[in-house]
């Protein structure tokens, strides 16, 4: 009786102990390097605009450089990410357009125009390929 008894408990000590490791590679898995946060998006979106060498970005028909267009576009952030949950929602509800309306755009430095929410949606779905 005894050996029964010691043979089910040490069937459900490997099956808990399987069951555990099981729920851990899920959830490594799930929180992998490969996972990007929305947070962590937004944050690789404004380093994309930073670093787009040769490029003006233009808010108000004003002139920025690129890292001061990543200076705007950080502060906006931080002061509406409780607001705003997605990157996606911080490209089309902040990174788009001023307060004023006006929509943002960067001008290449081969002198292509684009609008900066087409930029940063190309942009993110590039983030989400990899």
């Amino acid at each position: 009786m005894f050996r029964v008894l010691f043979v089910a408990v040490a069937i459900l000590l490997v099956q808990s102990a399987t069951q555990l490791a099981a729920a851990q590679g899920s959830y490594d898995l799930s929180n992998s390097s490969e996972t990007m946060s929305e947070d962590q998006k937004v944050k690789q979106l404004i380093e994309y605009i930073r670093t787009l060498q040769g490029a003006t970005f233009i808010r108000d028909n004003s002139e920025f450089a690129p890292e001061k267009a990543a200076e705007h576009l950080y502060s906006k952030w931080k002061k509406h990410a409780s607001k705003i949950k997605t990157a996606e929602g911080f490209v089309t509800e902040l990174a788009t357009q001023s307060s004023s309306g006006t929509p943002y755009s960067i001008r290449f430095a081969d002198g292509t125009t684009s609008t900066t929410r087409d930029i940063l949606l190309r942009q993110l779905s590039t983030l989400a390929a990899q």
